[in-house]
């Protein structure tokens, strides 16, 4: 029933609607499941090219049990310090990291950048990372240089010389900046083929519309990320009449981006 937990049947008919190239959606109705069930089921199990329902089944289970060996709350179960539901992070990590996968993210590396995420200190080391996901050292590895390349994890050692990696309030304005600049090479690129296939042919027309709009693309989304960025890091001033300032922690430089000012 909807909102009840799937049966393995139900997982059987998850599994032989993406063999059948069925959308999210319409495997959901067959089924009288949220859409949004089906995606998380589908996501957190290898997404729609890996997934078999055997061994989700027998995942979700395991998960199942983990949970039952839990001490229950209101039995004697000491509170975290935080306060916090560890269930009910588990829960939103899962929720979180399935978002990224549907942004085009591996499993693993939007696993690691969940975790970075919800970390009071958004920093971890690579050990901490391992412990928490139960992986290998190398799977983190790899999803860590993955997230650098993209601008989305820093890295630094800390008094223990140890590596930790952690994002900032600053690691979705280098992502975004980082995706401009990827837009902005398609355009270059486009712009080549353009030149090597003859002016005149279909295909060149087609490749300098791919220029023309990922160049706009490039440059408009350079011009926001600079003017939320310099919004979000001004703060108002009490009694000032309604003005504001920049935020005195960050500094006059606030609104530039590392390495000085990005030109769209």
């Amino acid at each position: 029933m909807p909102g009840g937990r799937l049966t393995q049947q139900e997982r059987q008919q998850i599994a032989l609607g993406l063999a059948d190239d069925l959308a999210y959606a319409e495997i959901a109705r067959r089924l009288d499941r949220p859409t949004s069930t089906i995606t998380r089921e589908v996501m957190r199990n290898g997404g729609p090219a890996a997934y078999r329902a055997d061994l989700a089944h027998r995942a979700t289970e395991r998960r199942a049990h983990r949970r039952k060996q839990a001490p229950p709350r209101g039995q004697g179960a000491p509170v975290p310090a935080d306060g916090r539901d560890d269930e009910a992070v588990r829960e939103y990590e899962e929720a979180f990291t399935t978002l990224l996968m549907q942004q085009g993210l591996p499993r693993m590396t939007a696993r690691v950048l969940t975790c970075l995420f919800v970390a009071d200190a958004g920093s971890l080391t690579a050990a901490e990372l391992v412990q928490h996901l139960q992986v290998s050292p190398a799977s983190v590895s790899k999803a860590i240089g993955f997230l650098e390349s993209q601008g989305l994890v820093l890295r630094q050692r800390d008094e223990r010389r140890r590596e930790r990696y952690f994002v900032d309030d600053d690691v979705w304005y280098r992502s975004t900046i980082a995706s401009a600049h990827g837009s902005a090479l398609i355009a270059e690129t486009a712009r080549q083929g353009v030149a090597v296939l003859g002016r005149d042919s279909p295909a060149a027309a087609r490749l300098e519309n791919i220029a023309r709009f990922s160049d706009f693309i490039s440059e408009s989304i350079l011009r926001a990320a600079e003017q939320v960025r310099e919004i979000l890091h001004v703060k108002p001033v009490p009694d000032s009449g309604g003005h504001a300032e920049p935020d005195a922690d960050r500094g006059e430089d606030a609104a530039r981006p590392p390495g000085g000012p990005v030109k769209g």
